[in-house]
């Protein structure tokens, strides 16, 4: 593991997946990049992770990209810049595509890339302390890999607003904007993730991975006979399924299903 991310799971199947470069606000460089990549993919494939949370150490969550690094891309060819910009583009459709539940807990200040790694988790709680940015136009630059996951996030019109005028927002802007979806004290920040958490593992694994399929398949398309005839199939696929199974048995039987643990 990277001496900048820490990665603890506990009994119950919840992987914390932490940065611990303080003294750098968490700024991150091509080696964190690739150390994350790899720790969202072992996740993916761990069975025993049932979610995931990004969380960081310190003041800030993220300041983005480190100094150091931005300096040495500044010396790359555009075919260098390219590779580089596909690493990351990599490490955040990794987070973004993990077939758990993902939370963010932010801290601190979320600044460019980082708010491309809120955007890509499934849900995020912030701090009212929390800050965010996208900072790429001040220095002549434009949030291209994250873009995806930011404008899905935040919707074009407020895309527009914050890609061009760079202007710092506050947590309860990002929550307005849809880029977070709660925001409490720091000293609840660590309760309100729990809460969560434990919210998303009474639920059925294999459902919650469906789940997510589902909303990326549905929501890029029309609502037309093939959407429907396709829909119809997966319902009719889960509840055959083992957990589908379990699941109604456990609700028409009223017991907890075997995926809740005591």
């Amino acid at each position: 593991m990277s001496e900048h991310i820490r990665l603890e799971t506990n009994a119950q199947g919840v992987a914390t997946v932490t940065l611990t470069r303080a003294e750098k606000h968490n700024a991150f460089d091509d080696i964190v990049i690739a150390d994350l990549t790899t720790v969202f993919t072992e996740l993916d494939r761990d069975t025993n992770v049932r979610v995931v949370v990004l969380a960081a150490e310190g003041k800030s969550f993220s300041a983005g990209a480190d100094l150091g690094w931005m300096q040495r891309m500044a010396r790359y060819t555009e075919t260098e810049n390219h590779a580089d910009a596909m690493a990351l583009a990599t490490m955040l459709h990794s987070l973004y595509s993990l077939s758990k539940p993902t939370i963010a807990a932010v801290n601190g200040a979320a600044f460019g890339g980082a708010v491309g790694l809120v955007s890509c988790c499934d849900m995020a709680i912030a701090s009212d302390r929390a800050s965010f940015c996208l900072s790429e136009v001040k220095l002549g630059l434009i949030p291209a890999t994250i873009s995806p996951y930011v404008i899905q996030a935040i919707g074009t019109r407020m895309a527009r607003r914050y890609f061009l005028s760079a202007e710092r927002f506050d947590a309860h802007q990002a929550k307005h904007m849809n880029l977070v979806h709660e925001v409490v004290t720091p000293d609840e920040l660590n309760n309100a993730v729990s809460a969560l958490t434990q919210q998303l593992l009474n639920n059925s694994p294999a459902a919650l991975t469906a789940s997510k399929t589902l909303i990326d398949t549905v929501a890029t398309q029309p609502i037309s006979a093939q959407l429907r005839e396709d829909t119809s199939r997966r319902i009719a696929a889960i509840r055959v399924s083992e957990q589908g199974q379990e699941g109604l048995n456990a609700f028409l039987q009223k017991r907890a299903p075997n995926w809740v643990k005591h």
